[in-house]
């Protein structure tokens, strides 16, 4: 573990443990303190949690299967108590105080940040998350400003919101500061109308506009507004502190236990990167040259997602038929000629084929990994050895167990893939030296391509597939002949 990642985990437990200490002690006067709320939660069965739909708080996925990284942390709460979780939705950051003042929900969970005014009546758990405030705008509209006195056009923000909260202390600073706040659109929406030009700039959380950037490249971020802001579960300041005090405990053990830590990197931890030029070639290929294997990718993806297949291909050949490594891999799919002999594949040039082997080849991978390596950890690990090869993997797995990391943890088995670069380190293994940092990179790409992928298709705008193979069967088997 990192000095930083140690640091980070040190003051999450003093803050946890205040927390505890804080709510025993206001029981400790005259006034008695009631203690029934969880008690109630737990007779009727249901959790009712209030949250705001958001590619970061709660969606519902193409499956029409609730999601969400606030989703999954609260579920995780409800199953630890025992109960079912109902998650209720608001449009608007007044209506869901409305229903925590009056008891329609039990706490809210919708990346609330902690602020001043907040704590003056609401309780906040410990930070499950740390995020930054970014001012953005579209690029090559204007000028590119680094600070407030420089913002030249109207900034708009969600009422209400802590951005809101910011902006009327800043004015105070800087009294020709232009800006408006709305109930009618929530910080999604407002970010498209940045996009749309209708409006100039708006603020927006950094994990947020990470996952709105693989869809729109050209939001442009002029400068941070907030620095490390903690997100956490906001309660009623009430006295009854029974579900607070439990949503407290459950937050430190799920720190403790790395939880929190594989929920963060399993919905962030791949987008904070961000290229804009390799988003924009890759947008412009699921328009352009996806339509051409679409229907293949998705007639030999069997039990894995077509749009995880497709993503794979991508960073493999960029979607290139006739690509070809200095290494002798080739195709679609770049698989080895041995591997895909293995596969049945006759010509690593021809779409179908390679698309079919490159298929299997991934599942076969996937299959031979441990039974209890979960997902989504399994199918990360399975695309990292496509990349590097099972051995090495296994190698960095066996690395991560005798530094006291989890082996069946992604986030810990990438920590030591590149000590497989270091002598000192791949001396002790079976399979020796490997370019330990290239899966790495190779699985978060890919990562990045599925999520956009997915958002694409969730929202109609992959093209339809139409091509003729048989002609460029022909032809690619003549040039693997060659």
């Amino acid at each position: 573990m990192s000095l930083t990642r140690i640091g980070c985990a040190l003051r999450t437990r003093s803050l946890w443990l205040f927390a505890l200490l804080t709510i025993s002690l206001t029981g400790c006067g005259n006034e008695r303190v009631d203690q029934h709320q969880l008690e109630r939660i737990q007779e009727r069965g249901v959790l009712h949690v209030g949250t705001m739909m958001s590619p970061v708080n709660y969606y519902l996925g193409s499956d029409n299967l609730e999601t969400g990284f606030e989703y999954e942390l609260a579920a995780n709460l409800a199953q630890q108590l025992g109960v079912e979780l109902e998650m209720s939705t608001s449009y608007e950051l007044r209506d869901l105080w409305s229903k925590l003042e009056s008891g329609e929900i039990d706490f809210v969970a919708a990346g609330i940040d902690v602020t001043e005014l907040r704590l003056d009546w609401l309780k906040f758990t410990p930070a499950y998350h740390n995020i930054e405030q970014k001012l953005v705008f579209r690029q090559g509209t204007r000028n590119r400003p680094r600070e407030w006195s420089e913002v030249n056009g109207t900034i708009r923000v969600v009422a209400g919101s802590s951005h809101e909260e910011h902006l009327i202390e800043l004015s105070k600073t800087y009294p020709n500061l232009q800006w408006t706040s709305t109930h009618l659109y929530d910080a999604d929406e407002l970010l498209e109308h940045v996009i749309q030009e209708k409006i100039d700039f708006t603020i927006v959380d950094s994990h947020h506009l990470d996952i709105k950037r693989r869809a729109y490249p050209n939001l442009s971020v002029a400068f941070t507004t907030r620095n490390t802001v903690p997100i956490a579960w906001a309660f009623h300041g009430g006295h009854d502190d029974s579900l607070y005090a439990a949503a407290v405990e459950y937050i430190g053990g799920q720190h403790e236990n790395g939880e929190i830590a594989q929920l963060v990197d399993r919905y962030f931890g791949h987008v904070s990167e961000f290229n804009f030029v390799d988003t924009r070639a890759f947008i412009a290929a699921t328009e352009n040259v996806l339509p051409d294997y679409l229907n293949l990718f998705k007639e030999y993806s069997g039990e894995l997602d077509w749009r995880l297949l497709a993503a794979v291909s991508y960073q493999e050949s960029l979607w290139d038929p006739w690509a070809r490594s200095v290494t002798g891999v080739r195709g679609l799919m770049m698989l080895t000629l041995p591997t895909a002999q293995d596969m049945g594949v006759n010509s690593r040039l021809d779409p179908e084929q390679a698309i079919r082997g490159g298929a299997e080849y991934l599942r076969r991978l996937h299959q031979r990994l441990p039974d209890r390596i979960n997902e989504p950890d399994r199918t990360w690990m399975a695309l990292a050895a496509y990349n590097v090869g099972l051995g090495h993997l296994e190698d960095a797995r066996i690395i991560t167990q005798r530094q006291g990391g989890n082996p069946d943890y992604w986030i810990d088995v990438r920590d030591r893939l590149p000590l497989l670069r270091q002598k000192q380190f791949y001396r002790t293994t079976r399979f020796g030296f490997a370019r330990g940092e290239e899966p790495v990179n190779y699985v978060e790409n890919i990562r990045r391509y599925f999520d956009t992928l997915v958002w694409l298709d969730d929202q109609g705008r992959l093209p339809a597939s139409g091509i003729d193979y048989s002609s460029l069967t022909q032809t690619a088997n003549r040039a693997e002949e060659e």
